[in-house]
């Protein structure tokens, strides 16, 4: 199981990154996540312009076993949809880390003060 130290975590299986634009991160589910899904079959991305609230569903995700609520990291408003995953799912379980599902703006620059390090997303999962 990866759990890359790059990256910032949510309880609710969710990754995060500062993208290359200032400002902007992107989100995506963690190896762990597409694991227990199964072949990912289908992917319902907010839209860009959507405003995001900690914790609440923004999205879904399907698999051939069952479907998840993807959830927000923390409040902010959508940028962008990665269009590629909406055309191929399967992305997500080849490339996890590197297959972002949605690009946004937080309200609070300070994005990885709310979130888990590498360490505590580990130590979640293994509990």
């Amino acid at each position: 199981m990866k759990i890359p130290d790059s990256l910032f975590y949510s309880a609710e299986h969710l990754w995060t990154k500062p993208s290359s634009n200032e400002g902007i991160w992107e989100a995506g589910i963690t190896d762990y996540a597409q694991d227990l899904l199964g072949d990912i079959v289908f992917v319902e991305a907010p839209k860009a312009g959507d405003l995001l609230q900690a914790g609440k569903p923004c999205g879904l995700v399907e698999s051939v076993k069952t479907g998840s609520d993807l959830h927000a990291l923390v409040d902010g408003t959508v940028t962008e949809i990665n269009q590629a995953v909406l055309d191929s799912p399967e992305l997500l379980n080849d490339k996890p880390y590197q297959a972002w599902i949605f690009k946004f703006k937080p309200d609070d620059a300070e994005v990885a003060k709310s979130l888990l390090n590498a360490e505590g997303y580990s130590a979640q999962i293994s509990a």
